[in-house]
């Protein structure tokens, strides 16, 4: 919930929900579905505002009981129902200008289920939040309602985080240059400079917030350090039988994403250890929203997904600030040195994990499916290659549907793997791209862009 004096940040999501309250009509209820401290209830809370004459916000991390028997004694007497929230939330609630949210909808199950019969009432409008709401003890035993429209929210992007900073011109220019294909110039040192700050602090509102306010990076990872903590927590809580193996996977993030060879080995939970038998963990942390995985597919040819291969997968903090506070966990002290190291391009680590890690958190904030393609070829040196992500265009055609991107953390790198790549599927690939720390250019039919174009493709 947001307090008295936090900042409360432009949010794109903003923008979809008025679009579902425009196209809805009050047919549907949306529901915000992102992580832990994403700003679900700040962005919830600032479209009630916004948008309706007045709203009523239940929240159910904290709702006494008497709000709880209200849902199990009066949906079928709605009058009385919404007499008695009017009552106790001192709202006066207008039909069709007023909004009831839902906040931290998981903790009370039944309302949720509610959704169903307030929706065909028709009176108000009905949005709801939640984490972790697909997660099995959370939907035991109710009947999920179809009149539901989910809305994903992911931490801050970059061009969310260039808003927050005051940089509001900064992306008219960079869709300006990105349209017509030309070098940033000028420009560029400025958003290097600013796209490694985000990489440092993340997308996670009350970090942007402790940096826009002190630019203390040591206060920041305080910050994204309690939020760490929370996401253990909720594992240690809500895991049930799959605890050990969640709490596996989460904590090795780091390690597995610092070796070259970024897809994620079982090889240290036990020689035995299957893909197959660790594919609830992946699944519980993907619907928790902590992670972004990234898929394997065997071809790269329209319908990515029918071409995924299950057990190829790499494994992606949501949220790149946090992946840089758990990758020295063990040393918070030397923290402010690591941040400032990062910041100003001296950081001794592979630094590959990150700027990999924040491509993928970016483009899934932009709504994009992560896949990859790698063969490991022992006979065929032609044939061995990795592509970090293959993205599918938007207009599908005959041809050349399919966009291999590569990411590159430094300035001396080669293309090799894309060169393959080319040759062996040329009837599939479009203009690669390579995502460089350099300016935009254009060379041997490669579309080189800097790695702070990466949401606008």
């Amino acid at each position: 919930m947001e307090k008295e004096n936090d900042i409360v940040f432009r949010r794109k999501i903003h923008d979809r929900l008025v679009a579902w309250k425009r196209t809805s009509q009050g047919r549907s209820a949306v529901l915000i579905e992102g992580a832990r401290r994403v700003g679900k209830s700040t962005a919830a809370l600032a479209f009630a505002k916004a948008e309706y004459d007045s709203y009523l916000l239940i929240d159910f991390s904290k709702a006494g009981k008497r709000v709880k028997e209200l849902f199990e004694e009066y949906l079928d007497d709605l009058d009385t129902f919404f007499l008695y929230l009017q009552n106790l939330f001192h709202v006066r609630l207008e039909p069709r200008r007023s909004l009831v949210i839902f906040d931290e909808v998981q903790r009370f199950p039944r309302a949720r289920e509610a959704i169903k019969h307030l929706v065909a009432d028709g009176r108000y409008d009905y949005l709801e939040t939640g984490s972790l709401i697909s997660i099995r003890k959370n939907v035991r035993d109710i009947l999920i309602p179809s009149e539901e429209h989910h809305e994903p929210m992911y931490p801050m992007d970059f061009e969310e985080f260039l808003w927050a900073r005051g940089h509001e011109t900064a992306v008219p220019l960079i869709r300006d240059c990105l349209a017509r294909r030309r070098p940033f110039g000028g420009a560029h040192r400025m958003l290097v400079d600013l796209f490694r700050q985000y990489m440092v602090v993340g997308g996670m509102p009350q970090a942007v917030e402790a940096f826009v306010r002190s630019a203390d990076l040591g206060r920041v990872d305080a910050v994204k350090r309690d939020i760490l903590r929370l996401y253990r927590d909720d594992i240690h809580k809500f895991a049930g039988s799959l605890r050990f193996k969640v709490e596996s996977v989460f904590g090795d993030i780091p390690s597995q994403l610092s070796r070259h060879e970024k897809r994620f080995t079982l090889a240290g939970f036990g020689k035995n250890a299957r893909m197959r038998d660790w594919d609830p963990a992946f699944e519980w942390l993907q619907e928790a929203m902590t992670v972004n995985l990234c898929h394997g597919a065997a071809e790269p040819n329209v319908g990515l997904r029918l071409n995924l291969e299950r057990s190829s997968l790499k494994c992606y903090l949501a949220d790149t600030g946090l992946l840089v506070s758990a990758a020295f966990d063990e040393n918070a002290l030397a923290a402010g040195d690591i941040h400032n190291r990062i910041l100003f391009d001296r950081i001794e680590i592979n630094e590959g994990m990150l700027v990999e890690n924040v491509v993928a958190q970016m483009l899934r904030a932009a709504g994009r499916e992560l896949y990859f393609y790698s063969n490991a070829s022992r006979e065929s040196a032609e044939d061995r290659m990795e592509i970090d992500f293959l993205l599918a265009k938007t207009k599908i055609g005959r041809r050349r549907n399919i966009i291999p991107i590569e990411v590159k953390s430094g300035k001396n790198y080669t293309t090799r793997s894309l060169d393959k790549f080319r040759r062996k599927f040329r009837t599939f690939v479009d203009t690669p791209i390579v995502l460089h720390p350099g300016d935009l250019k254009e060379s041997d039919g490669f579309l080189f862009l800097p790695l702070y174009a990466t949401p606008f493709l």
